[in-house]
């Protein structure tokens, strides 16, 4: 039956990517059977080997050493600035610290490559590999992939050269592959909450999935000269820079985007409290915006393999995902877990970890937007004006991971 429910699952969440569609006689068809093949394949080796797990954990490790490198020179600056803990209440700068401020020096480490003419090349002949199985354009397909490893703002930086020449329609996939992942400088955070097969699982199914949604909502074909104008993308009449004129811009750059993001998280998130509170003045009892939630997401929840006695509980968790984002999402599988309680079943807790796994919710259009803006003003206001329906694409990529991964819990 779970197998049954898993199909109808998956065909419903492709229908609900194609109605919103730009244009729904382009989909080739042939390359989302291709990539859902893979994606079968590889829930199979993930969820049934330890292979997968020891990949990423390994990745996870030599991108914790780059963090680390970047402590050095946060603390130097920022260090007695910090708020100690209190309680259970967490340093108030920890985000901006330990997750925004880093980003200055990876920015400069993406001037680098860009300036020896490394990331160009990895764009690309990584970019054009998978593009073979996915059938976009190179640039899409090395941004998937870098996502993954930089994460959802970092990323931008690494093509900062070419963002000035990227169409709306492209740059709707780049920014939904960006919002539908993880970065790998918070894996290890993710494997001390949720099982880590999952959280790899999810990495990866979203990867292929990123390019699923986005070649049902946004499907197009990307000329050769148009690919290479976009990846070779610097003017020719710009001035050539030194190394520290370079190094300098990309430094600037990075931490213009930590600045940027923070701002727009504060008002994002701010107002989602807000609406949180209004909702819970004019709910009764133990009532609230998620509980409510809860129950719009429940049918969603079956259709990715949950029994209906789980589907309320996992859909509210799922919705406290969207609106706030997956760490208080994963506390909460992470308190049914440890506690024993017997809310979900052990299916139902693996299926929503895979959900739970990717930047889709509503304080990621401001990052994303956010990011893009502080490195082209121009080109942030375009992701900005169609933020609503990148959530929408990278929500469905989570549901469509986590359905597949229900065929093998």
């Amino acid at each position: 039956m779970n197998y049954i429910i898993g199909i109808v699952g998956l065909v419903v969440f492709l229908l609900l990517a194609w109605v919103m569609s730009s244009d729904k006689k382009s989909v080739r068809w042939q390359y989302i059977g291709i990539m859902l093949a893979i994606q079968f394949l590889l829930a199979f080796l993930l969820l049934k080997t330890s292979g997968g797990i020891k990949l990423v954990e390994a990745l996870a490790t030599g991108f914790g050493y780059l963090l680390g490198y970047a402590e050095q020179g946060v603390n130097f600056v920022f260090g007695g600035l910090e708020n100690p803990a209190v309680g259970k209440v967490p340093a108030a700068s920890t985000f901006f610290m330990d997750v925004l401020l880093p980003i200055t020096f990876i920015s400069a480490l993406i001037g680098i490559l860009q300036y020896l003419k490394i990331l160009p090349f990895i764009i690309k002949y990584l970019g054009w590999l998978i593009s073979k199985v996915n059938g976009m354009g190179k640039l899409e397909s090395f941004n998937a992939v870098a996502a993954a490893i930089l994460g959802q703002s970092e990323v931008f930086i690494s093509i900062k050269k070419q963002l000035p020449f990227i169409p709306k329609h492209r740059l709707y996939t780049l920014t939904a592959s960006a919002m539908s992942t993880v970065s790998l400088s918070i894996v290890g955070a993710y494997f001390t909450m949720i099982e880590p097969k999952y959280v790899v699982t999810a990495i990866i199914l979203n990867l292929f999935g990123g390019f699923i949604i986005a070649s049902i909502i946004n499907p197009y074909v990307v000329s050769a000269e148009e690919e290479n104008a976009v990846i070779m993308g610097t003017n020719t009449d710009e001035k050539k820079q030194s190394f520290f004129e370079m190094l300098g811009e990309y430094i600037l750059d990075g931490f213009k985007v930590a600045v940027i993001v923070a701002a727009m998280l504060i008002g994002y998130i701010a107002l989602i409290a807000m609406l949180n509170g209004i909702v819970d003045a004019f709910t009764p009892g133990d009532v609230n915006f998620q509980t409510i939630l809860g129950y719009v997401f429940a049918p969603l929840a079956f259709l990715t393999g949950i029994a209906w006695d789980d589907a309320v509980r996992a859909g509210s968790i799922m919705a406290t995902k969207l609106v706030s984002n997956e760490f208080v999402a994963m506390l909460d599988v992470q308190s049914i877990v440890k506690g024993n309680t017997g809310e979900l079943s052990e299916r139902a807790i693996g299926i929503v970890s895979v959900f739970l796994v990717s930047f889709a919710n509503f304080s990621s259009i401001g990052i994303i937007a956010g990011a893009i803006k502080s490195l082209n003003d121009e080109q942030g206001d375009v992701v900005a004006r169609f933020g609503l329906k990148l959530l929408y694409g990278a929500t469905l990529v989570s549901f469509i991971s986590a359905t597949i991964a229900g065929f093998f819990l």
